[in-house]
């Protein structure tokens, strides 16, 4: 079965799993142009061309969509980890750690309204997250805690407890990652000056 619009006008007919991604695509780009606030199921129907309903086979509504969208973002986060993990193994840690944080806050802007789904108020405090979305958020940090416990085995970062330095270092990454989105550090010499400043702070 799939999910198509009966029309004359040509318009594509998807399948149910090409749907689903192309929605997500959409609406990824559609709060990229701007913001979640005009972000509609309606507006997102017209734009990728299928029925008012059909979004509704997919996501029941807004927020579940926003949702969806967040775990992407994870996704891509975990994707980012796994390889300076990868890395690890036959390259300088020091010198894996230090790309993995630049990639890190690269991405974080690249895609800065996705970001601000994974952590901000909209979904957190004002929407309700899916099972699906705390479940992913959750991994996402243990895979981190995984790694920062490593690192400290191998002697690279400082701290004693890795709890509670993963929840710093990260916090600094954060931190760094709002800074720029937010627009109160512009300049990309700034930044890398931050990163390295940051990054020598964490390791021993």
């Amino acid at each position: 079965m799939t999910d198509t619009k009966t029309s004359t006008s040509g318009r594509q007919s998807y399948h149910h799993g090409d749907l689903q991604q192309s929605l997500l695509q959409a609406a990824t780009e559609m709060i990229a142009e701007g913001g979640t606030e005009s972000l509609s199921m309606r507006k997102l129907a017209d734009r990728v061309g299928v029925s008012r309903t059909a979004p509704y086979h997919h996501f029941k509504d807004k927020n579940e969509l926003l949702c969806a969208i967040a775990e992407q973002g994870f996704r891509r986060q975990e994707s980012i980890l796994n390889r300076a993990r990868e890395a690890s193994g036959t390259e300088s840690l020091q010198a894996v750690f230090r790309q993995y944080v630049l990639t890190y806050i690269e991405s974080a802007h690249q895609h800065r309204e996705q970001y601000d789904l994974m952590f901000g108020r909209e979904i957190w405090r004002n929407g309700q997250p899916t099972a699906s979305l705390q479940q992913l958020s959750k991994e996402s940090f243990q895979n981190w805690l995984h790694w920062v416990t490593e690192l400290q085995q191998a002697g690279l970062l400082r701290g004693e407890d890795p709890l509670r330095t993963a929840q710093v270092t990260w916090a600094t990454l954060h931190g760094l990652c709002r800074l720029l989105n937010d627009g109160i550090y512009t300049e990309a010499s700034h930044l890398q000056q931050m990163c390295d400043s940051a990054i020598a702070m964490m390791l021993n």
